[in-house]
């Protein structure tokens, strides 16, 4: 086992008090509570042959060969959401309630059917139960017909078990219950794994399978069972990762590769890395990373265009109303953690922290708390969400996750140090004292962090990326006395992108300093003057009003808008190109800060001046009612 120095605070120890997030955080709950697990566990109880009167399966993706898929993901998210300190007691209760329904529930299915085996999708052949695995086998994928990705479907569910038996606290009955079912599976998934020929082994290989490699290799660290161990190896793909391993810029190894099903494979592989200590997987995990990130991201952290990767570089002429899969980043989320927890290289936290705010927090509606699925990078469309039980998208599943551990990345812990990570109003409560960060970005650029207790650590603070200027932070005792001043030059951030703060600290110490934002053009790799704006941490979007915005349907039941409008009153041309009044373009984005000016008003906006268009930019994450511009192209 590989061990790290950086540790994340767990959810148990984190309160969040930034509004946005308190309410989107309690929207999750509620959808959480609102739902039956009786109707998820419907396909698993006819699976196991197990007759419950009146009882039906939902419907949208879970009356379908892909139901099952969203009992993972909500048993992984009540979970998250029991440990989390913002939830009342009353929501605990509920939760831990519903927690041990579904662990009850897989129980009797699985002792039911006596071979391990537990799955939740419609059933075409009562005497196959296993038909779908056996179709995948066979290279038979219909998945309408014959099989829709079932080791996928399997992978949520092991996710849920994983996050049952990761319990923090006194819970050992359920923790041991949801292991057993755990185990006995991953007995299931050893036999099935162990008697693939090299054929059938590449047959399933190229199919989509979520992370199963990943959830081998953690169940394998609480069993030690070296078939659970061996079983994760299976879904190991040496002929992708050698792949990635070897690409170089215009190879394009990623092309018309479908994404979802990619990145997992390397979460797996890290995963595998922590497990093994074998530094190939973690090689490989790094360079798909890089080749992401690198090459088919987009300025909110999302890639792809309807679930695929495109050729490297093409990021502009792949702009539409299918963009940036939910999945994809709640994927690449889980990947950039993993590698920065293994080599420690802040990069990886400054990616993190822009996906994060700017694709996750920007797929949950506030007011509904419904995620999207796409998000368009075409200029003109708008955002769409699910609903609470007619869809069940895989996107609906990692909403659910994503939204009941808001706070897992804020806090890390080292033998030394606490290190803040993200600065968002939040309370870290831990070791016999509070933490208090009260944070006003991006709105203004102060942060002020309150000590209650005694903190005997040093605290040491991540300095973003988008820090556009030096940094003085002020420590003063609780009377007002200052201990301490740290000034943090930012052409330090090249070198070294932590403040350190030597500790211990007394009850009642306060640290302030201000985090200087700008304005940041980012362009297009295949469209030089094809530009999107940031300001400090938060994307930025044009504002282009709600008229006619009609939906449509794309894939099994997925919900995209229909049609693409810019209004003349927002670009005289009506299309995303927007010519400036005088200079040339790189002058004028050079100078961004002086021709977007900040607006005097409660909500964060800017006013783009010197050219044809009429466009006030907000932040994006909090765009939800209308139509907007991410991208245009400027032209002289």
């Amino acid at each position: 086992m590989i061990n790290t120095r950086y540790t994340l605070y767990p959810l148990t120890s984190v309160k969040l008090t930034d509004s946005y997030l308190v309410n989107a955080f309690e929207k999750e709950v509620k959808y959480l509570t609102s739902l039956d697990p009786e109707r998820l566990l419907a396909g698993f109880y006819e699976t196991a042959g197990i007759e419950k009167k009146d009882l039906q399966r939902y419907g949208g993706w879970e009356n379908m060969l892909i139901a099952g898929h969203t009992l993972g993901h909500y048993l992984a998210a009540c979970v998250y959401a029991f440990e989390t300190m913002n939830s009342s007691k009353e929501q605990k209760e509920k939760l831990l309630s519903i927690i041990t329904h579904i662990v009850n529930g897989l129980k009797e299915c699985q002792d039911a059917l006596g071979t391990g085996f537990i799955f939740g999708a419609v059933i075409q052949d009562k005497n196959n139960v296993e038909l779908q695995f056996d179709l995948v086998e066979q290279g038979k994928t219909d998945i309408i017909k014959e099989s829709w990705v079932p080791w996928y479907t399997l992978h949520k569910i092991y996710e849920g078990l994983l996050a049952v038996v990761k319990l923090p606290g006194s819970f050992e009955s359920l923790k041991t219950a949801a292991l057993k079912v755990l185990s006995s599976l991953s007995d299931w998934t050893y036999g099935r794994t162990s008697s693939w020929d090299e054929k059938t082994h590449r047959q399933v290989l190229d199919i989509e399978y979520g992370g199963m490699n990943d959830v081998l290799f953690d169940t394998y660290t609480f069993t030690q069972n070296p078939h659970h161990l061996e079983a994760a190896w299976s879904f190991v793909d040496r002929q992708l990762y050698d792949k990635m391993i070897n690409a170089k810029p215009g190879d394009n190894v990623l092309n018309n590769i479908h994404a979802n099903t990619t990145i997992p494979k390397f979460v797996g592989a890290v995963q595998g890395y922590y497990v093994t200590g074998d530094k190939y997987l973690l090689d490989a995990g790094k360079a798909f990373w890089k080749l992401v990130t690198e090459l088919h991201t987009y300025i909110i952290g999302g890639n792809s265009e309807w679930e695929h990767f495109g050729l490297d570089s093409v990021l502009d002429a792949e702009r539409t109303n299918c963009n940036c899969e939910t999945c994809n980043v709640y994927n690449m989320l889980k990947l950039t953690m993993l590698l920065f927890k293994a080599t420690e290289d802040k990069m990886y936290l400054d990616w993190y922290e822009n996906a994060f705010i700017n694709q996750i927090l920007s797929s949950q509606n506030p007011e509904t708390g419904m995620t999207t699925y796409f998000q368009s990078m075409a200029t003109g469309y708008f955002k769409t969400y699910g609903n609470p039980t007619e869809k069940f998208w895989c996107c609906t599943g990692t909403g659910m996750e994503n939204f009941s551990k808001l706070g897992e990345s804020f806090f890390f812990n080292t033998e030394a140090s606490v290190v803040i990570n993200q600065y968002i109003s939040s309370e870290l409560h831990t070791d016999g004292f509070t933490l208090i960060l009260e944070s006003s970005i991006p709105e203004k650029e102060s942060v002020k962090i309150t000590i209650k207790g005694e903190c005997k650590q040093n605290i040491e603070l991540r300095i973003p990326d988008w820090v556009s200027d030096d940094i003085n932070i002020e420590v003063s005792s609780a009377n007002g006395s200052p201990i301490n001043k740290v000034t943090y030059e930012s052409n330090q951030k090249t070198t070294n992108s932590y403040a350190l703060i030597e500790g211990p600290f007394t009850d009642g110490t306060v640290i302030t300093f201000d985090l200087p934002m700008k304005i940041t053009a980012y362009n297009l790799p295949d469209n030089k003057n094809t530009y999107g704006f940031k300001y400090g941490p938060v994307v930025l979007s044009a504002e282009l009003g709600s008229d006619d915005m009609e939906t449509t349907m794309t894939g099994v039941a997925v919900t995209i808008p229909k049609d693409k409008i810019i209004p003349l009153s927002y670009v005289p041309s009506g299309t995303d190109t927007i010519k400036i009044k005088s200079g040339t373009v790189q002058d004028f984005i050079s100078d961004i800060n002086k021709h977007m000016t900040k607006n005097a008003s409660e909500k964060l906006s800017f006013t783009l001046r010197d050219t044809d268009s009429n466009l006030v930019y907000s932040v994006h994450y909090r765009q939800h009612t209308q139509r907007y511009g991410l991208y245009f192209t400027f032209t002289e």
